[in-house]
């Protein structure tokens, strides 16, 4: 069950930021092992965001397609990911973000596990060193845009 966090100061505002990581159709352009996105579901209200979609992602003979909910609240400015559908058995990731003087906050949460328990174990050996090329990926692309 690879569960892991990390915390990056970025040269963005926090609603810019927000968007950025709301934008999920984007997230192949930038993302390594990220191959396709879809959003099928998208509405809003005074307090939330609410998104569904599907994210293809993987390397080689291992890829697979995995359905989430996501949900921002605009008062506490988090997005909160649950798996909905998919090779996953359960997934949870949530995004902070916080604003620090001219730059933003972002911290990123995730824990995870995979209903295959051979897969389950690679990914568990080689998750930190995954997630933090993918914090790699979206800093450089948030600071870029």
């Amino acid at each position: 069950m690879p569960k892991a966090s990390v915390k990056r100061l970025i040269n963005k505002k926090k609603d810019k930021l927000i968007d950025f990581v709301l934008d999920i159709e984007q997230y192949p352009q930038f993302i390594p092992f990220c191959e396709n996105s879809k959003i099928y579901e998208k509405t809003e209200n005074d307090e939330q965001i609410n998104i569904v979609a599907d994210l293809t992602i993987g390397k080689g003979p291992f890829i697979d397609t995995f359905k989430s909910d996501v949900k921002f609240n605009k008062k506490k400015d988090e997005i909160n990911v649950k798996n909905i559908g998919g090779p996953l058995k359960y997934l949870s990731n949530n995004w902070k973000f916080t604003k620090k003087g001219n730059m933003t906050e972002v911290y990123f949460e995730i824990d995870f596990e995979i209903k295959n328990k051979f897969l389950n174990i690679l990914m568990t050996k080689s998750f930190n060193f995954g997630l933090e090329k993918i914090a790699d990926a979206f800093q450089k692309r948030a600071e870029e845009l």
